[in-house]
């Protein structure tokens, strides 16, 4: 089915809230989410599809975060197949770029699932935020980050074993190269001083550094051994340490505990230092702006209902970082099938996107204490992923 063509609008009583005098180039904080309404699980945890066609992108205002505001809604078709980093917001909330990674496609009477191979730039600076432009990127677009500086994006193609190097000029945003791997990439991030980026190499269970120089992004073979199945991946505001999210399933629960592996940045070459113990099924992961707390959003089984690990709700693991020591010190029971957490950019608070229960978990943090305030933000589909501005 061809892309909406109708993505520059915003739908139903969302285009009122679009057309008000909220200015995106000066309102922060504000999340992007995207919802995929082509996938749910049965009972036995077995994919049910849906044709396309009702997929959203939500700009969610943020400025009071207990009581969140959806300001503009495009119909712009995005996946849960994958980490829940699909898309991301410059460092000047000025453009968003969203990776539609896999479709949903008719072959006789039964629908299945391929991969695609946009993705979406988003004009933020627009009132209401539109779509400015599509980009062909590699096969299965799938976790992506901007670099620092805004002028750089990087995408993990899980389709054709490769990273996508792309260059960001306001909206004109193009594909300048293009980094082979051995096999699938799922998520891609900078490294604060934008020096070099860490590439999830999910089936190979091993993390990949990449170097970068100017405009040129390079491999130089330097491979990390992580835990199993290495889905998303998040450092330290001060670069000294990054952690990944190692799913253990292959992107889905098992039963069985998890990890997050540690990663020591300032060692050269950097080295895997130490792996700490999380839930079943880590995919989303998010780390605080002072680099003193990250947590992990685990699945729980929680879309298996017949299996014997089945629990209704996910959870977030809480880890507190001191130094290069990291200790999981929580677990918070939000809801099902959790995806993308992220702290707000003061980090007061934290957000969690769940799948199954179509809300955001909204918790506080104080110090590197997290608690629920029991508030949820429903929103108007199911979303996969989330990011917050800077």
């Amino acid at each position: 089915m061809p892309v909406n063509q109708a993505v520059g609008l915003c739908l139903g009583a969302a285009i009122l809230l679009c057309s008000s005098a909220f200015h995106f180039a000066h309102a922060k904080p504000f999340m992007i989410v995207g919802n995929d309404e082509k996938l749910i699980w049965d009972d036995d945890g077995k994919p049910v599809l849906s044709a396309p066609g009702k997929d959203s992108v939500l700009i969610v205002d943020l400025a009071d975060p207990e009581n969140p505001k959806i300001v503009a809604t495009l119909p712009l078709k995005n996946s849960i197949v994958g980490p829940p980093v699909n898309l991301d917001i410059d460092p000047t909330g000025s453009i968003a770029l969203v990776a539609d990674s896999v479709d949903v496609t008719k072959e006789g009477d039964t629908l299945k699932q391929v991969p695609d191979n946009k993705i979406y730039v988003i004009d933020l600076k627009a009132n209401p935020p539109k779509l400015a432009a599509t980009v062909t990127g590699g096969k299965q677009p799938s976790g992506l980050s901007i670099s620092p500086s805004g002028k750089m994006a990087l995408v993990g193609n899980r389709g054709d074993n490769s990273v996508s190097v792309l260059s960001i000029n306001g909206t004109d945003v193009k594909v300048t190269d293009t980094i082979a791997f051995p096999d699938p990439v799922a998520h891609v991030v900078f490294t604060p001083d934008g020096k070099r980026a860490l590439a999830v190499r999910f089936p190979a269970h091993k993390v990949s550094v990449l170097d970068i120089a100017g405009d040129k992004v390079t491999y130089n073979k330097v491979d990390l051994a992580t835990g199993q199945w290495p889905y998303n991946v998040v450092v330290t505001p001060n670069g000294k340490i990054a952690l990944t999210a190692d799913n253990g399933a292959a992107g889905s629960s098992d039963g069985s505990v998890d990890t997050a592996s540690v990663i020591d940045l300032e060692a050269n070459p950097p080295r895997i230092i130490d792996r700490v113990v999380v839930g079943d099924g880590p995919e989303g992961l998010a780390m605080h702006p002072k680099g003193n707390l990250a947590v992990a959003a685990i699945l729980r089984g929680s879309n298996m209902k017949k299996a014997f690990y089945h629990q209704k709700n996910g959870s977030i693991s809480v880890l507190k970082i001191d130094g290069k020591k990291v200790t999981k010190t929580q677990d918070i029971e939000v809801g099902g099938l959790p995806e993308a957490a992220m702290f707000t950019p003061d980090g007061k608070y934290l957000l969690v996107g769940n799948y199954l229960t179509q809300d955001f978990s909204i918790l506080k943090v104080n110090g590197t204490k997290v608690t629920d305030t029991g508030k949820r933000f429903k929103v108007p589909g199911h979303p996969a992923a989330a990011r917050m501005s800077h």
